[in-house]
């Protein structure tokens, strides 16, 4: 696996703040957007390397991680001289620093083995024998190895059209692929357990995390969105389209004389309700007016501001 700078990846320096990550994952998630580059396998890839450079520098702890072991891909104290942490002991010759971030990386909940793997599997779960295959040379017995039932954690991103529709998943798990079903109306933090398919039988338990559109916003059972709208058709009423986060489109007719910022409402075309039936989209106008004008609409705005006078 080969080592991804997950600052490089989001064009943010590493002493970036919060802030500064957020809004540069904003706008690239909205260039390399799906919707926006339908067929562009390219543009996917990105969108995916995008979503999981947030999911790490998003997080403070996972960040920090990162920053101590992933950038540099050096071991750190206590990995080498043939000794790992714990009291676990064994050959580390021809080990490879370098990979030590990759390691990480899977740490991190990256995404491997194919479209939907889930990684982020937590520390402790997994025991270092199978980390790194069997190196001890046996555990609890005299040169036999004992594989005992263990539970796997980790996490699975979704886009937040994914967890609205649902989403087929492939995970790679202890070098076994395990395809999952994402159910439709997924919340972040939601749990989904595969049972008796994790190392020696146990259960593999991964935590959803849906990640944040560059197009849309959920609250609650409510999704916000804006739209751009033509001065004229605001001072004057109209239709304009709307994009759904399912990919179709909708129209909204706004009233004569609407400002920017108004916030009006499709009924039923928000997040799936427990209780049955969806929530609402808001949408959000946003006024614009034309960069460059015909000799004709340069005329008729000119007589326009004239009548302001």
């Amino acid at each position: 696996m080969a080592y991804k700078d997950y600052y490089d990846t989001l064009g943010v320096p590493r002493s970036a703040s919060d802030a500064d990550i957020k809004s540069a994952y904003r706008k690239l998630a909205k260039q390399y957007h799906p919707d926006k580059n339908a067929g562009d396998e390219k543009a996917a890839d990105k969108f995916k390397e995008i979503g999981e450079a947030y999911a790490v520098l998003s997080d403070p702890e996972k960040r920090k991680m990162y920053d101590q072991f992933g950038h540099t891909g050096q071991v750190p104290p206590g990995y080498g001289d043939g000794g790992f942490p714990g009291g676990f002991s064994g050959d580390t010759a021809g080990f490879d620093p370098g990979q030590f971030s990759d390691f990480f990386q899977q740490m991190f909940g990256g995404r491997t083995g194919g479209r939907g793997a889930g990684g982020g599997f937590a520390g402790g779960q997994i025991n270092l024998e199978d980390l790194f295959g069997g190196a001890a040379g046996g555990i609890g017995g005299a040169g036999q190895s004992r594989r005992f039932v263990q539970n796997v954690e980790g996490e699975l991103q979704v886009t937040l059209r994914e967890a609205l529709e649902g989403s087929d998943e492939v995970i790679n798990v202890d070098g076994k692929r395990l395809s999952l079903r994402v159910p439709a109306g997924t919340r972040d933090g939601a749990r989904l357990r595969l049972a008796g398919q994790g190392p020696g039988g146990g259960d593999v338990l991964l935590t959803i995390r849906v990640l944040e559109d560059a197009n849309f916003e959920l609250e609650g059972d409510d999704l916000t969105t804006t739209v751009d709208v033509p001065a004229p058709v605001a001072a004057l009423g109209g239709e304009v389209k709307v994009q759904l986060l399912n990919g179709k489109s909708g129209n909204l007719n706004v009233p004569a004389g609407s400002s920017g910022g108004r916030k009006m409402r499709l009924r039923g075309q928000g997040w799936p309700k427990k209780s049955g039936g969806h929530g609402d989209l808001y949408v959000r106008l946003n006024l614009t007016v034309p960069k460059e004008l015909s000799d004709e609409e340069k005329e008729l705005y000119a007589k326009l501001r004239d009548l302001q006078k």
